[in-house]
């Protein structure tokens, strides 16, 4: 996957940038996507099934309330520039807030979103692979 990323920025002429500089809300729109793709690949490779069977499942792992089950799951495990990024993406101000989380929910799953999407266009996939899937693991979420 990260070759795939780097092909992406080659082709379409991507300068490199310092994604520290990205706003938090930045990082957290794009691992808001990268996650919900992820989770959608586990589960359709798990087999073929109706689209909405997959629709509610996927549904259930992108929520703010799991995602910020999981980040406070992994914590521990993040290195100190994880922890910063993740930090940025939950304190970040924000005008909008998920239905059916409360504040505290919405704000960390943000931050999760911005540590995703951090990973993402750093080319760390498997680092968010790795703690996608360990989170999974401690919260009993495997799909």
């Amino acid at each position: 996957m990260e070759e795939s990323i780097k092909y992406l920025k080659e082709q379409f002429g991507l300068p490199k940038v310092d994604i520290r500089t990205y706003s938090p809300q930045v990082l957290a729109y794009i691992g808001d996507g990268i996650y919900e793709l992820l989770i959608r690949t586990v589960l359709v490779g798990q087999g073929n099934r109706q689209a909405n069977v997959l629709h509610k499942k996927a549904s259930h792992y992108v929520k703010a309330s799991a995602q910020a089950e999981m980040i406070r799951s992994v914590l521990e495990e993040l290195t100190e520039e994880e922890h910063q990024i993740y930090k940025r993406g939950r304190n970040a101000k924000t005008f909008t807030m998920a239905k059916n989380a409360t504040m505290g929910e919405y704000r960390h799953a943000t931050g999760f979103e911005a540590l995703m999407g951090y990973l993402y266009l750093t080319g760390q996939m498997s680092r968010m692979v790795d703690l996608v899937k360990m989170g999974m693991e401690r919260t009993g979420g495997m799909p």
